[in-house]
């Protein structure tokens, strides 16, 4: 699946989506973020399956914003619409291949108990 670029309107329900949702947020002044750009676009040539998105925050500063983002690349992963990763820096290839699969291999349910216990203490 190609990449998609996402914008306020479009963020929230595509990362509410099921499934697993990769967003990159980055912008095109940023060296690591153009270091980082052919990486991500080939994980998502790699998994098909997988919703990336791409969120330019010189375009989109409301919604980077919103999501409280400080320092780009920043990389987040959602997962059923639940966030799972969250993290500044540019990932090299095996990093992030590595850290998709283990996002593939989480029993969601398991994931989804242990934040409703959390929210019940």
């Amino acid at each position: 699946m190609a990449t998609m670029e996402l914008t306020l309107e479009s963020f929230e329900t595509t990362i509410k989506e099921e499934g697993i949702t990769i967003v990159d947020f980055w912008a095109e002044w940023c060296g690591p973020c153009r270091m980082f750009g052919p990486i991500f676009e080939a994980a998502s040539d790699q998994n098909p399956e997988i919703r990336f998105g791409k969120v330019d925050t010189e375009a989109q500063q409301e919604l980077a914003g919103m999501v409280g983002i400080s320092s780009i690349p920043t990389l987040m992963i959602f997962r059923d619409g639940i966030l799972l990763f969250n993290q500044a820096g540019a990932l090299p290839a095996p990093a992030l291949a590595d850290l998709i699969g283990k996002v593939k291999d989480l029993n969601m349910d398991e994931v989804r108990a242990e934040m409703s216990k959390q929210v019940q203490s």
